[in-house]
């Protein structure tokens, strides 16, 4: 049995639990915060994926989202790899912490894997821009 080296990344907001979830919710949202990864969004045929554009070309969103227990779990497959990222949304006081878990897939190396999630810091710092600061409306 071996263990993959993760990561994880949190963020406080300063919103409630409710609005932060139910924008990380809806994918569509997703080109305004995961400005690095995301570039364009659509719907599929089937409700639970989406079909993006990425710097690295195509790929596809797979998202499983529970309001009750604020799970956000989603895949992200590209022609290269999946990766399977479990994230949360959870209460800090009147606030939220969102929090994602990345596991280094085997196609990266370690320097690359920690490029990448670096990278992560950019667009966690613009969900928390959008949402404190009036950018989006969270609750539609």
């Amino acid at each position: 049995m071996s263990i993959k080296h993760s990561i994880t990344k949190s963020i406080g907001i300063d919103r409630p639990r409710e609005e932060v979830f139910a924008f990380l919710a809806d994918p569509a949202n997703w080109p305004a915060w995961a400005v690095v990864n995301v570039q364009s969004i659509e719907p599929t045929e089937d409700p639970c994926w989406w079909r993006m554009s990425t710097p690295l070309g195509p790929a596809r969103l797979g998202l499983r989202a529970n309001a009750e227990f604020g799970i956000l779990d989603h895949v992200f497959d590209d022609d290269t790899d999946s990766w399977r990222v479990p994230a949360r949304v959870v209460p800090n006081g009147d606030g939220a912490e969102f929090m994602m878990t990345f596991y280094q897939p085997p196609s990266l190396g370690d320097s690359e894997f920690r490029t990448q999630i670096d990278l992560v810091d950019i667009e966690l710092a613009t969900l928390k821009k959008i949402l404190e600061g009036g950018g989006a409306d969270v609750t539609a």
